[in-house]
């Protein structure tokens, strides 16, 4: 990260600590920067050598704002937030329902100074995103705030990026894009002068028309659209990439030639209605679509499907599931089998725990690739790389990095992944990477994919086992895993 970056964000976080004494805490903090921050860049394009129509109603622009204080500046800020949630298009989206979270105006009015005090647009796109990005790991971090479920590790979605190997002028879509990092590793590794030699028509095609993206929750969706921006992709007074909303419900008609995606975690969909007795109920929510293979309440399962009908016929996936997709039986079987016969379902990368900011995950990365329709089943073998066994994360001492992924990405093959070698064999039963031919699988029951072979070390050999506090935080993954699947069946009876 850069120096300029470094100051900026340990500066705009210094502000959290006497915000979070007031009981802000750092979802609403990141929010309200998110606010004044656009309306600084908003600002900053409005005048020479810019010059755009920024959409800003008179009298509710930052210059209307940034000389005030106290009572003044707390009520003008609010009529702001009003004015600018009522108008159309992006600008409205981004304000709606936007209130004022910061009810201390002493501290308002020093976070509107430190904003002013910087030059947001001339900073570059890396500056400012990197500015951002610290701002969202942060609030990831912090476990109140529940924001880590929308925060997928970054060396993960490198590694994805750098397997799938995106190309120049062909389409991206993340259908839960939470706050936009597969967006970003995808606009890195395109612009990134080793991979491309992007020109102009490349380049506005990346920043216009490379990207697709879905986010159901409101605020992380204004976060996407912020973060976006400050990266240079799409246009917040034109064309806009992301959409707010249940990618699930319907098809949306567009075709895409890569989906790179961490889907919710959570297994049901739900819908939550008020009975003829005026109680509280939750119904299983159950995508009835023509283009799925199955129908199911099961959130990953139908994403999986959502994903495969995205796909144009020759595009390619690479998507974080929980175990419970590789062998859950009933719809799970069905979109398995669907998967082998109509895709090449080529390679499983098992993640290791300890690396979402949700305890008790267990996850990994499905990468297929979509074919034309065809009498021939289009998977003839299943690569699986076992990240898992023996290997401890933590999220503070021990963070998983990008280098920790570099085996797996040369295992992998991107450059030619036809042409890939196991590191398995009898004479090394640890090999982390195995080949598995399309006939063992189906012969497994339910046609599960969750396939290891590796020795767990620390149940063989209780001499060398790992530290206490790598054992209690595998308890602890455990027992929270444990605890899901009791509620999910609790909710199965209760149904």
């Amino acid at each position: 990260m850069s120096e300029q970056s470094s100051a900026i964000i340990s500066k705009v976080w210094g502000m959290c600590n006497p915000l979070r004494d007031d009981g802000v805490g750092y979802g609403d903090y990141l929010e309200q920067l998110t606010y004044l921050i656009f309306l600084k860049m908003s600002d900053e394009y409005s005048k020479p050598p810019y010059k755009k129509e920024t959409g800003i109603p008179t009298g509710y622009a930052w210059s209307d704002m940034n000389t005030l204080k106290g009572a003044e500046l707390e009520e003008q800020y609010k009529r702001t937030l009003e004015k600018l949630g009522e108008q159309q298009g992006i600008l409205g989206k981004i304000f709606k329902g936007a209130t004022n979270k910061i009810n201390n105006a002493a501290i308002l009015y020093r976070v509107v100074q430190m904003i002013d005090a910087e030059k947001w647009v001339s900073m570059s796109s890396d500056v400012k995103g990197e500015i951002y990005e610290g701002l969202l790991q942060k609030n990831a971090e912090d476990i109140k705030s529940g924001a880590g479920q929308y925060f997928t590790p970054r060396p993960v979605i490198r590694a994805m990026v750098r397997c799938v190997r995106p190309e120049p002028m062909k389409t991206i879509a993340d259908p839960c894009c939470g706050s936009g990092g597969f967006f970003l590793a995808c606009q890195s590794f395109l612009a990134d002068s080793d991979n491309y030699k992007l020109d102009r028509e490349q380049k506005e095609f990346l920043k216009n028309e490379t990207f697709y993206g879905n986010e159901l929750v409101p605020n992380t969706f204004k976060m996407a659209l912020m973060n976006l921006y400050l990266h240079n992709i799409g246009d917040i007074y034109g064309n806009v990439p992301v959409s707010l909303g249940d990618a699930l419900l319907t098809d949306p008609g567009y075709r895409v030639d890569y989906v790179l995606t961490n889907p919710p975690f959570g297994k049901k969909s739900s819908i939550t209605f008020t009975n003829e007795d005026g109680e509280q109920e939750d119904e299983d929510l159950v995508y009835n679509r023509q283009d799925f293979w199955t129908t199911s309440s099961n959130k990953q399962l139908n994403f999986v499907q959502h994903i495969n009908t995205i796909l144009k016929a020759t595009g390619k996936a690479a998507v974080v599931v929980p175990d419970n997709v590789l062998f859950e039986g009933g719809a799970g079987e069905v979109i398995r089998k669907k998967l082998l016969e109509t895709t090449d379902l080529h390679t499983i990368l098992r993640l290791p725990t300890g690396i979402f900011y949700k305890p008790g995950v267990k996850a990994n990365v499905i990468f297929f690739d979509k074919k034309p329709a065809s009498a021939e089943r289009q998977t003839k073998e299943v690569w699986i790389y076992d990240f898992r066994t023996n290997i401890h994360f933590t999220l503070k001492q021990n963070p998983m990095t990008d280098k920790d992924l570099d085996d797996f990405v040369a295992c992998y093959n991107p450059e030619n992944r036809h042409d890939r070698k196991e590191t398995w064999s009898e004479e090394n039963p640890d090999g982390r990477f195995r080949k598995f031919t399309v006939e063992e699988i189906l012969e497994r029951d339910k046609t599960s994919l969750d396939l290891f072979w590796i020795k767990d070390k620390s149940l063989a050999d209780l001499d060398n086992l790992p530290d206490p506090d790598v054992l209690v935080d595998d308890i602890i993954e455990n027992l929270q895993s444990a605890l899901e699947s009791f509620q999910d069946l609790k909710a199965q009876l209760k149904g």
